[in-house]
């Protein structure tokens, strides 16, 4: 069946924005995610283009999971647990307390009843970090923070989820205990990272006895939809059983794949996640006209008036929350023995990184039209248009607003993460040339081969140590960035002169991509060039 020509038409147009909105975004030096949202609001607004609905099991089940799993995989197990109680603070309290206090002002200022108005409240609660990531990521924030963000957004879904539940609970049935809603909540989050310990475990037992990428890679991408559909099944918490399976496989992944399956699904992953955070982000913005269609018996002004107050709400709520709870936490530390410092300016950037995204458009959207005894879902269009107000105010204003906030802060810092990096490195060559000192005593290389290689780990070595225990000065840093550079130039001849070889019709394609892919790889190994900059900091604090 083929499409007719409007369609067709109209289709290659969107596709056509989209990618030329991707391919702007790096040059005006705006995120992607916000680029896009906005490219969607002018291209839905435009005369012409078909109305798209975003279906809400395109979120929650098709798209949310292999996201949530791809971030709780690559998040480090280590930085989530000494960031617990934060992240817990957050994706907990800050989701109740933003559930209940958008809740009292809609109930005050947009007359909706309390069970709807907690069903607003539930929807906006949850973060959205693929922005805010994005720019603290590009600006080189404390990777504190950007744990506690990623934390934050990967358990709080769950959480707003099972608080929607019980709320539209209240508004289609017209009843509610608190009782049962606790023993639900507590059922729901203990069942859910219980599916998601029983996946990954089957995961790990069948991945150890695996060794083909491919198979690898695919048994990766379902892994997020094994347990978040196992999980709904049993009525637990979907969206944990899948955090929990990407932590747990994240973990022993160095255990269960091989140096091609590490590369080939990195670069499988990196395309996935932003495709489909391309693709959400361009059907969010495509969603307003279909979202304003149904409110016409509203003016334009008190739309907008509701959709600011309660955006106004949920900006506010997070720095108050955060400053109240470090107020309270900083009474409490003066009876502990090694208090934990933090800054007021990682709290305040923290307060700032509070965007709404696609989750939250979604539970509106899945808002069923109807309650148990027939009645239309109360106010449902304007809990669906004030949900879209907050997503686009969110990220447009924190988005756009942060990296100023960050710089103006003085955060933006990737001294420790850089310093780390080298330690790692200089420790793995460490041990690779006591190794070798070992296979050599034990006669099974021969001395040329062992003073061969031994040259190689010895100049890298020598590298980091000389940047990690000295204050380089211009000799040191052309010696450090020296080798990588010339061994680059010599990688690309060699390019240069395969691509020679198939231009004659000496070589087959086929030869010149199997030639061409180990370059790549032999370049990839290949330390990165550090900036004067750079190394001026990490080099600041000797090191034994």
């Amino acid at each position: 069946m083929s499409l007719d020509h409007h369609t067709s038409l109209a289709l290659l147009g969107l596709l056509g924005a989209a990618t030329a909105l991707l391919a702007l975004a790096p040059s005006v030096r705006i995120p992607y995610p916000i680029l896009l949202v906005l490219g969607g609001l002018t291209l839905g607004l435009a005369p012409g283009v078909p109305k798209i609905t975003l279906p809400p099991a395109l979120v929650l089940v098709a798209v949310h999971p292999p996201l949530l799993y791809s971030e709780a995989f690559f998040v480090s197990l280590r930085q989530l647990r000494a960031n617990a109680r934060p992240i817990s603070q957050l994706a907990v309290g800050l989701v109740l307390a933003t559930t209940a206090a958008v809740a009292a002002v809609a109930h005050a200022y947009l007359q909706l009843s309390w069970p709807a108005a907690f069903v607003l409240g539930a929807i906006v609660a949850p973060t959205d970090p693929t922005a805010a990531t994005t720019i603290a990521r590009r600006l080189g924030l404390p990777r504190r923070i950007l744990t506690i963000i990623q934390g934050e957004s990967l358990i709080n879904d769950g959480v707003a989820l099972v608080a929607y539940t019980f709320a539209l609970t209240a508004v289609v049935t017209g009843s509610f205990s608190i009782w049962r809603a606790g023993l639900s909540y507590i059922i729901n989050v203990a069942g859910g990272i219980a599916v998601g310990l029983a996946i990954g475990y089957l995961i790990r037992q069948v991945r150890r006895s695996l060794d083909d990428p491919p198979v690898e890679i695919t048994i990766s991408l379902l892994t997020g939809y094994l347990a978040y559909l196992s999980a709904e099944l049993l009525g637990v918490s979907g969206v944990l059983a899948t955090v929990t399976v990407g932590v747990y496989v994240g973990w022993h992944a160095p255990e269960l794949s091989s140096p091609q399956q590490r590369l080939q699904a990195a670069a499988v992953w990196d395309i996935v996640v932003f495709v489909l955070n391309a693709l959400l982000f361009v059907l969010v913005g495509l969603q307003f006209p279909t979202v304003l269609s149904g409110l016409h018996a509203t003016s334009r002004a008190t739309l907008f008036a509701y959709a600011g107050v309660v955006a106004g709400t949920v900006i506010i709520t997070r720095p108050l929350w955060i400053f109240a709870v470090a107020t309270l936490r900083q009474f409490s530390q003066r009876t502990r023995a090694q208090p934990v410092h933090e800054s007021w300016q990682d709290r305040a950037v923290v307060s700032w990184m509070g965007m709404r995204g696609a989750v939250s458009l979604a539970m509106a959207l899945a808002l069923p039209n109807a309650s148990d005894n027939g009645t239309p879902f109360e106010r449902r269009d304007l809990i669906v248009f004030v949900t879209f107000a907050v997503i686009l105010a969110t990220l447009v204003l924190q988005g756009l607003t942060l990296p100023y906030l960050i710089r103006k802060l003085a955060l933006g810092d990737e001294h420790r993460e850089t310093e780390e990096e080298l330690m790692a490195r200089l420790r793995a060559a460490d041990a690779a040339i006591a190794r070798l000192e070992e296979l050599l005593e034990q006669e099974q290389v021969s001395p040329e081969v062992a003073e061969q290689v031994s040259r190689l780990y010895t100049s890298r070595r020598d590298r980091f140590r000389t940047l990690l225990q000295g204050a380089p000065d211009q000799s040191t840093e052309a010696v450090v960035n020296a080798i990588p550079d010339v061994r680059r130039e010599l990688l690309q001849a060699e390019r240069r002169a395969l691509i020679e070889l198939r231009r004659t019709g000496e070589i087959d394609d086929e030869v010149v991509r199997r030639v061409m892919r180990d370059l790549d790889l032999e370049e990839l190994q290949l330390e990165p060039r550090l900036p004067p900059e750079t190394l001026e900091r990490v080099a600041g604090t000797p090191h034994p």
